[in-house]
C-alpha cells in the first residue's frame, strides 16, 4: 500500500466555511474523476482549532489533510503519469488556484504503524 499525504492551506480572504464548501462540493469532484481507477482511497481529513499544551486556543497551520491510498507503487506511478498530461495538470492547477495557498503545498509519502491498545 503506497500513502500520499498532502497538507494544504486555504487561499487568504476564504473563510474556513467557503473552504470546506468549495471543496467538498467541486474539487473533490474533480478529484474523484482522475483518481478513479488508480487510487483505493481519497479522504479529506478537515482541521479545527484546539488547545495547545500552553492552553492557548490556535488556529490550525493546515485546514486539510489529504490523504491518498495507492494498491501499489506501479498504481501509483500510473496515476502520476495521467495527472500529468497537459489537459488533466491544468484543470487541476486551475481549480487549486481558486482554493489553496499555493506557497504552502506540500506532497509526503507516508509509512504508518499503528499500535494495538
Amino acid at each position: 500500500m503506497i500513502k500520499l499525504v498532502m497538507p494544504m492551506k486555504r487561499k487568504p480572504g476564504m473563510t474556513v466555511t467557503e473552504f470546506r464548501e468549495y471543496y467538498e462540493s467541486t474539487h473533490r469532484e474533480i478529484g474523484e474523476k482522475y483518481l478513479k481507477g488508480f487510487a483505493s482511497k481519497y479522504i479529506r481529513r478537515f482541521t479545527n482549532a484546539n488547545i495547545d499544551r500552553d492552553g492557548e486556543l490556535r488556529e490550525p497551520e493546515y485546514d486539510v489533510f489529504l490523504e491518498i491510498w495507492y494498491p501499489d507503487q506501479e498504481t501509483y506511478v500510473a496515476c502520476g503519469k495521467a495527472l500529468s498530461k497537459p489537459e488533466v495538470a491544468k484543470e487541476i492547477r486551475e481549480d487549486e488556484e481558486k482554493l489553496f495557498d499555493m506557497r504552502f503545498m506540500r506532497s509526503y509519502l507516508v509509512d504508518e504503524f499503528e499500535s494495538a491498545l
